[in-house]
């Protein structure tokens, strides 16, 4: 499996090949995507995208935790933490991808 990661730039780069906007428009294209799905999130609210996967918060209560090296107990906090599921499509296309 390769260790490159798909960066912003990566993005606006390919928005700037396939789509013919300038660098900087498609910079700022890409700025804009993110920064709706995240306020939509900041809000609570889920962020689909068909055939990639569906984005959302969800708020996980306080409980008991257990510090794994000296068995001591300790207090987490109530929070909220992003989660991701891919869909149908998205899971075949990766696992069909291992396969090579």
């Amino acid at each position: 499996m390769s260790e490159k990661t798909l960066t912003r730039m990566d993005l606006s780069e390919a928005v700037f090949r396939e789509v013919g906007l300038s660098r900087n428009d498609s910079a700022q294209l890409i700025e804009s995507v993110l920064e709706y799905m995240s306020d939509a999130l900041v809000r609570g609210e889920q962020v689909k995208i068909s055939s990639f996967g569906t984005f959302s918060v969800r708020n996980k209560s306080a409980r008991v935790g257990r510090n794994p090296k000296t068995g001591e107990e300790v207090p987490i906090n109530p929070r909220r933490v992003l989660t991701f599921r891919p869909s149908h499509l998205m899971k075949d296309r990766v696992a069909a991808g291992n396969k090579r």
